[in-house]
Order: structure tokens, then C-alpha cells, then sequence
């Protein structure tokens, strides 16, 4: 028995499952390598469709290479930057951040040179000591212009932490927690000297940090420096440009939540972070600094943007990896943080994407569980690569239209390994099943239903079972006639019967259905054996609807075709008989022959039915059963309660006259209500009401379907002969039938 629940589908879904319930705890964890395949699928999304800004609202003065070798030796006097501030600001720039920080004294100011060269004649030396300090040439040039300073933080033993009363705070207001414990947190501040502090329009940090993988894509947007809360660089500025009203910062229990700045809420990360959409490095965006001094700037170039100060000299090393694969001065990422920021462009981590890829992640390695051990493995490839490529396809198109980072890769690396898991294991059961299967059940059903059933063989047990069916018999009424009519054709009549017979087979199988067997014009089916089916009884009724109409499709064909013959037409007439009940299903017959079949009173009751359907006048005639399970989606209309022949309980038998569509029209409705209160009269023996009832039905079924006045008769003939002789007083309704 264990042997056998190792080798069982069930085994291979449990461990399935606890497999999925360890990959979300994987997910939830979130361990490094998780997070590089999730940051290489955005890198990849970036790469394919990167930002194409309209124009470039921000400009980097750069201290290249080149602007080294003309202008001299790094770092450079502060009246060089005094100099560009004043060329900038003449220019007609909104603000100006320094991605450089001035930490110490400039060395070439003139007391500085004065002092470091002993040597030079007194009066020398009293000269330069006249002369403006360079800083104070540089806090002065600060002053007439918006500017930015850069501050960042260092990690040593050696440094010295500025004392708190000498950190100048840059206006904010706080809604919320505290967001300490979230945002990136820096021990020691590195600002510059306190007169470019003083003079300096706004205060902004340039410390960044990358991913794992060394790859810079998140960048803060607040930030806690010596327990004070900074702007990054291209906030700050914005800040600045915009009228320096304080920043506020929102956040909750699990974070910050966003920044408020410049008159717009700037959803972030919890961590104050945000992930800007990039471009890839645009040689336009780069003003070389020997330009602004040496007369090439053009005032267009700068005239109504945002600059920020930086390098991209090599040897001064501030280079960092991009999703792009290629390294980019840091500088650049703050511009183009700066440049999301003025667009709207940010690309967005909603707080529920988590949340919506474990329940992706679920849904999809569920449904593989579920369906991989019963899908043909043809079409498990086609509609799992499909599906999969949808939702990859989806999360790329959130990211294209919406800027929303919606992580396809965890989901689909899942379900590749449920679909591949589940592969495997019924893998190794297919052939031992297929083989038992074929060998027990080969001998006496179908090839169509060993398929069916090696298949699917969950649900087969050898022996006979107990289970609750819905029988289906059909049979041709008036058979003998028709036969008759091509006694000089039995190769037509064979046909003929044929393709009836394919009718009612079709109809049953396109339903799930099994083929007891045929027995001449006749046809027995059944539903819920071997394979189950929660849906037995409607499925029947549908497979029931499909024969009928089927063959008045084919009754109106062959009508054409012989009357352009000229020949005789016969309709063909059929009935169908539906019960549902418990039967035994299994297999029966002697030791050297034997069928799959069905045994029980609802097998006879079904026989019986069809053959009462000639009686009432309408195809399929249901028991009452049947239609407890299917009268929310069937039109059925009550005609009898009936005792049939053979049978001591007498049953209440419905015709089936459509499907849901048909149950919804109102003419239905009225003539079903009609006839339920026809049937309360009669069965009360209130003759005169169930006579009028019959009259107002009469209308009603010559719009609707004439062939119910045969229904219609038989109450009529009824209820003369008991008015001319009534029932006995224990008289409860029951008509008993007087054919089989």
C-alpha cells in the first residue's frame, strides 16, 4: 500500500506543495540571489526600452580630462569655481550642486601660498596676505547664485564627527513614525567648509550605494546623516529651484512611505529609496568645464536648467555600474535622478508587488500541480509556455506603459519547476499505468475509453464500485417503417442509421459521457464511471439537447434531399430517457466474457422514461432526481407524476425542453407557472380550474411549441373520464402507466 502511494499522483501533489510553500518562504526571505535575477529582469527591461527623454532639462559641468589639461593641475583654485558660478549664473541658470565637496581650505589661496613659502621677498608676502581668501571668493560667488552643496559621509577611525550644533539643518517637516531603522543610515558627516555651508542655498548628500552585484540602481532620496535627515543631491536642488519650502516626509509602521517636494508626493521604497528609469549616458548632457572658461559655453546650453558640478576623469575614479553593463560618472546618476524627478518618470515598486508576485507565484505553481498529471503533454508545453510568456509579456508591457516593476522572473522560475517536477514524476509512473490499464480493461470497452482512461486513471477501480450516475437511454420510434422504406437500399439504410448513430455518440462523448453499448437503434450511456464527473447530470441533459437537435438538423436535410428526389420522407422519431441515482458500476458477465456496465433501479427507471417520451409527446423525458440537480440551468417543464409499469413508487417525470437561455424567457416562465397550477388543480380534483388552466395554456403553446399539445390532450381526455368517473377517495395523483 505504501509502494502504491509513492507511485501516486497524490504523493507527487504533496510534495509539490510543500516544495511551493518552501520557494514563497525562499521569496519572502528574499535572499541575494533571488534578488539578482529579479534586478537582472529589470536591467533587461531597461536595456530593451531605455528612457528617451524629450529634451534635458539638466546639464553636467564636467570636469573631464581634457578640461584638466587646459585649465591645470586637480584639484583647481575655488576662484576657478567662483568664476563658472558667475559665467553660469550670468547665463541665466535655475540652480547649480556640487557632486565635489570642499572639505578643507583651498591651498592655493594667497595667505595659503604666502604661508607655505617662506621664501618669498616680505613684501610678497604681505601682498598675497591682502588679497581675497578663495574661499571667500567662492562663498561670495555662492551667494548672488542658487547653489547646492554636496555632502557625503566617510567611515574611519581618523575622522572626527562634526560636533551636531555645527550641522546646519535643512527645513523638513515629519508625518508619521520616525523613519530611522529604514532609511540608509550615515554615522559621520563630511560637509564642507562652514563659510560655503553658510553661504550655500541648500544642503545635499551625494553618498550612494549599490546593490549585491555592485550595480547602482536604487538611489536614496532621504537620508540620515549624524542624525540629521538629508535630501539626496537631486531632490535637494529641486527643492531649492522650486522656492526651498521644507520637504516633508512621510512614513507608516513599515517605512517611509513617500517625500513631498516641489508641490508633489514622490512615492519611495520603505527605505527612502527610489529606482529612476534611465537613459543611456548621452554625450549631450556633458559641458565640458575649460568651455565655461575659456569663452565656448553658449548661454543656451545652460539658460534655464539645472547644473550640477562633477567629473568624468578617469583619474579621479568616481565611476558606477549601471543596468546597462557599462560604468557612468556618478554625477550622471544624479542628473538623471533629477531628470525622473522633473518628468515623472521614476519607475514604481508598488507596496503590493510582493504580495500580488507570491500570489502569482501560487497560483501558477498550483495550477501546473493540478494540471500537469491530467493534460496531454503536447499541449501542457504549448499552453504553459503561453501562459508563462503572457505573464512575462504582461509584466514588461506594466513596465512600458505604467513604469511598474512587476517581478515576471521568481513567478516563472517557479512554475518551470513545478511543470518540471510533475513532468518527471508521471513520467515514471506512464508506462507501468498505461500497461495495467490496457491489460486490465483491454478486453471488453472501447480503444476510445482505454485512451480515455490511461489517460486519467485516478478514478478507475476494478471490481464494480458503488457511485451515483445519470443513465441516458435513447431508442427510434417507428423504427420498422422506415426500414421498411429502403428495403431496396440497405446500403442507404446502413448509412442512414450510421450517421444517426454518430449523432448520439458524438453528443455523448463531446460531454465526457461513456457508451454502455448499442443495442440495434437503441443507445445506453452513462456519466460518472469510470471517470468522475461533478457535473453527471447536466452534462447529460446537454449531451441530451445536442441528440435531439442534431437529428432535427438531420430530419430537415433528408426532407430536402427527398423532396428533390421525389421520394418518400420518413422523420425519424426518437426518444431519450434521463435518471439519476446510485448505481453499480463495474464489471459484469462471466469469467470468459464480460462488459463494463451499469446495474441498478436507475438504469430501469431510465429505460422506462424513454419509453414514456412517445407518450407525452416530447423528446426527453427526465426523473425527478435529474432535474433536482439541473433546474437552475435547464428549461424543464413537470408532466406527470407517474407509476411506471414494473414499478411500485411512482415518480414525478419532467420534459426537457432547453437550455438556460430558454429558462430565462419570460414565455416559458409563464407557461411553466400555468402548468404547475393546472397540476395543483387536477391533483386536487378541482376538474373545472385544471379545464380552464388547460385553455389558457393553449394559446400559450401555439406561440411556444405545438408539440406540447400532446401534453396538453392527455390532461384533457383525463379529466373528462374522471368527471364522468371520479377517482377513489385515496386517489393521490399518481397516473399509472400502461407501457413500458
Amino acid at each position: 500500500m505504501f509502494v502504491r502511494f509513492i507511485e501516486s499522483v497524490a504523493f507527487a501533489r504533496i510534495v509539490a506543495l510543500g516544495l511551493i510553500v518552501f520557494a514563497l518562504f525562499v521569496r519572502i526571505a528574499d535572499p541575494i540571489p533571488v534578488q539578482l535575477v529579479r534586478n537582472l529582469t529589470f536591467d533587461a527591461y531597461q536595456r530593451i526600452l531605455p528612457r528617451v527623454p524629450e529634451e534635458l532639462p539638466v546639464a553636467i559641468i564636467d570636469i573631464d580630462d581634457a578640461s584638466i589639461a587646459e585649465i591645470g593641475q586637480w584639484p583647481w583654485p575655488r576662484t576657478r569655481f567662483a568664476e563658472m558660478i558667475d559665467k553660469l549664473t550670468e547665463f541665466g541658470a535655475v540652480a547649480i550642486a556640487f557632486d565635489v565637496i570642499f572639505a578643507e581650505p583651498d591651498r592655493l589661496s594667497p595667505q595659503a601660498i604666502a604661508l607655505d613659502n617662506s621664501a618669498l621677498p616680505q613684501q610678497v608676502s604681505q601682498a598675497l596676505s591682502r588679497l581675497p581668501d578663495n574661499d571667500d571668493v567662492l562663498a561670495a560667488s555662492f551667494e548672488r547664485a542658487r547653489v547646492i552643496v554636496g555632502q557625503t559621509s566617510i567611515r574611519s577611525a581618523f575622522h572626527r564627527s562634526i560636533p551636531n550644533e555645527q550641522i546646519p539643518d535643512v527645513p523638513h517637516a515629519m508625518m508619521g513614525p520616525s523613519p530611522v531603522g529604514f532609511i540608509l543610515e550615515l554615522p559621520d558627516l563630511v560637509q564642507n567648509l562652514p563659510v560655503l555651508e553658510d553661504a550655500a542655498s541648500g544642503r545635499g548628500m551625494f553618498s550612494i550605494r549599490p546593490d549585491p552585484d555592485g550595480v547602482y540602481r536604487n538611489l536614496p532620496m532621504v537620508m540620515n546623516a549624524q542624525g540629521h535627515l538629508r535630501l539626496a543631491l537631486a531632490p535637494e536642488m529641486l527643492r531649492v529651484a522650486t522656492g526651498g519650502a521644507p520637504f516633508v516626509l512621510r512614513s507608516n509602521e513599515a517605512g517611509v512611505d513617500g517625500v513631498v517636494l516641489a508641490r508633489q508626493f514622490i512615492q519611495t521604497a520603505a527605505d527612502g529609496t527610489v529606482r529612476p528609469y534611465l537613459t543611456r549616458s548621452l554625450q549631450e548632457r556633458f559641458i565640458p568645464a575649460s568651455d565655461v572658461l575659456n569663452g565656448k559655453l553658449r548661454p543656451d546650453q545652460v539658460a534655464g536648467k539645472l547644473l550640477f558640478f562633477g567629473t568624468s576623469a578617469v583619474g579621479l575614479g568616481d565611476y558606477r555600474a549601471t543596468p546597462f553593463g557599462v560604468a557612468v560618472p556618478g554625477v550622471e546618476l544624479h542628473a538623471q535622478l533629477l531628470e525622473n524627478l522633473l518628468t515623472g518618470s521614476l519607475l514604481q515598486r508598488p507596496n503590493y508587488a510582493i504580495s500580488a508576485e507570491l500570489a502569482v507565484t501560487l497560483l501558477l505553481c498550483l495550477l501546473f500541480v493540478v494540471v500537469t498529471p491530467i493534460m496531454n503533454a503536447g499541449f501542457l508545453a504549448v499552453s504553459s509556455v503561453a501562459m508563462l510568456t503572457a505573464f512575462g509579456w504582461g509584466s514588461f508591457l506594466l513596465f512600458q506603459n505604467e513604469k511598474i516593476l512587476l517581478d515576471a522572473s521568481f513567478p516563472i522560475v517557479s512554475a518551470l519547476a513545478t511543470i518540471i517536477f510533475m513532468s518527471t514524476t508521471n513520467y515514471m509512473r506512464e508506462e507501468k499505468r498505461r500497461r495495467d490499464i490496457r491489460s486490465a480493461f483491454g478486453h471488453y470497452v472501447s480503444e476510445d475509453l482505454v485512451n480515455a482512461l490511461s489517460d486519467n486513471p485516478d478514478g478507475l477501480q476494478l471490481g464494480g464500485e458503488t457511485r451515483e450516475l445519470t443513465l441516458l437511454f435513447s431508442d427510434v420510434r417507428g423504427f420498422t417503417p422506415i426500414a421498411e422504406s429502403f428495403r431496396d437500399n440497405p446500403a442507404g439504410l446502413t448509412r442512414l442509421m450510421n450517421t444517426f448513430l454518430n449523432l448520439q455518440s458524438n453528443a455523448i462523448l463531446n460531454e465526457k459521457g461513456t457508451i454502455d453499448k448499442f443495442m440495434g437503434d437503441a443507445v445506453m450511456a452513462f456519466w460518472n464511471a469510470p471517470l468522475s464527473h461533478e457535473d453527471h447530470a447536466r452534462a447529460a441533459c446537454r449531451a441530451a439537447l445536442l441528440m435531439r437537435d442534431g437529428v432535427e438538423a438531420l430530419n430537415i436535410k433528408r426532407q430536402k434531399e427527398a423532396k428533390a428526389a421525389g421520394a418518400e420522407f420518413l422523420e425519424i422519431r426518437f426518444g431519450i430517457g434521463i435518471a439519476t441515482g446510485s448505481c453499480m458500476v463495474g464489471n459484469m458477465g462471466s469469467d470468459t466474457r464480460f462488459d463494463y456496465t451499469a446495474m441498478g433501479d436507475p438504469v430501469n427507471l431510465a429505460s422506462r422514461l424513454e419509453g414514456q417520451s412517445s407518450t407525452y409527446g416530447k423528446t426527453v423525458i427526465v426523473a425527478a432526481e435529474t432535474e433536482r440537480l439541473v433546474r437552475e440551468k435547464f428549461a424543464l417543464l413537470e408532466v406527470d407524476f407517474v407509476r411506471l409499469k414494473g414499478k411500485q413508487q411512482a415518480e414525478h417525470i419532467f420534459a426537457l425542453l432547453g437550455d438556460a437561455k430558454l429558462l430565462r424567457e419570460a414565455m416559458f416562465a409563464k407557461i411553466r407557472q400555468t402548468n404547475a397550477d393546472m397540476l395543483e388543480a387536477y391533483r386536487s380534483r378541482d376538474w373545472a380550474r385544471a379545464k380552464e388552466m388547460l385553455e389558457s395554456l393553449k394559446p400559450l403553446v401555439a406561440d411556444f411549441d405545438t408539440r406540447l399539445n400532446t401534453h396538453l390532450m392527455n390532461y384533457h381526455t383525463r379529466i373528462e373520464d374522471f368527471e364522468r368517473a371520479p377517482p377513489p377517495k385515496d386517489w393521490d395523483g399518481v397516473h399509472d402507466a400502461t407501457t413500458k
